[in-house]
């Protein structure tokens, strides 16, 4: 099997459209009346949720007539926020059939299908014409790519000139030995975490320039303690969260990665580069 099916099958959950549609009409929802809002616990899967995705999008500077990629999309929700906050057409690709499968039908219920465009497929193969995105940006996704040369290239290739390129990864910042499962990975065979360091190299290699780059453990550190008082303090899981996507064993994976920023092991970086002209 190859690595890209391993990430695949960990990511599957062929109930899960079924799975978010019971947990809104618990909460009194329809599928013709939700809001960016009413789903933003299960659409922002990355640490930090939509507070997160508000601090790394403000520096991508997006405008109304932007189009835009969104790698590693999962279920889109941040591309739903980008085509919202700020009017740009977002198109998304991500390897898991299930996720792209039931993010078109959020797009469609949230009223955004004419914004964003969800597509299955390869991060490391993208099917799109060179200089066809006027920014470009991925959330959580390099923890499961170890050959980021390459996506640097594919990504270079398909930016236009003046065009950014924005990460948001979790990053190894210190040494130590990694724990397991963790919400990307169950074991160390589908994860590929690298230094900041590491991503600036291939960046470079492949043309890009850095612009800047942040720290976010602090930040993570607290989100992770804010999310395991939630979970102490409630009787079974909320109706819609992390927990869907994450498994029966959400919250092991959650300590987990808690403990491993608490120790400087691991930090979520943002990393936002340019492809000069």
């Amino acid at each position: 099997m190859s690595k890209e099916n391993d990430i695949e099958d960990h990511y599957s959950h062929s109930s899960l459209l079924a799975s978010i549609k019971k947990g809104l009409e618990i909460q009194g929802k329809s599928t013709i009346n939700i809001t960016l809002d009413d789903i933003a616990p299960i659409d922002e899967f990355h640490i930090g949720g939509r507070q997160a995705s508000i601090d790394f999008f403000e520096q991508l500077n997006f405008d109304s007539s932007m189009n835009v990629l969104d790698l590693g999309c999962g279920l889109g929700g941040p591309a739903r926020f980008v085509a919202q906050q700020f009017g740009c057409s977002v198109t998304g690709i991500d390897l898991t059939t299930d996720y792209i499968d039931a993010g078109n039908q959020l797009s469609e219920w949230t009223g955004l299908a004419s914004k964003v465009k969800l597509t299955q497929g390869s991060v490391l193969d993208l099917p799109f014409q060179a200089g066809s995105f006027d920014a470009i940006y991925m959330m959580h996704v390099g923890m499961n790519i170890r050959e980021k040369e390459r996506l640097a290239k594919e990504t270079f290739r398909v930016l236009k000139p003046r065009g950014v390129f924005g990460i948001y990864d979790v990053m190894r910042i210190g040494k130590g030995d990694m724990l397991y499962p963790v919400p990307w990975a169950t074991t160390e065979k589908t994860s590929a975490l690298e230094k900041p360091e590491e991503y600036q190299t291939y960046l470079s290699a492949a043309g890009f320039s850095s612009l800047s780059l942040r720290e976010r453990g602090r930040f993570a550190q607290d989100f992770f303690e804010q999310m395991a008082r939630k979970m102490d303090n409630v009787e079974g899981p909320p109706p819609l969260g992390l927990h869907l996507l994450m498994g029966s064993n959400a919250k092991e994976k959650a300590s987990n990665v808690l403990s491993m920023i608490t120790e400087g092991l691991l930090a979520p970086v943002e990393l936002i580069a340019l492809k000069a002209s």
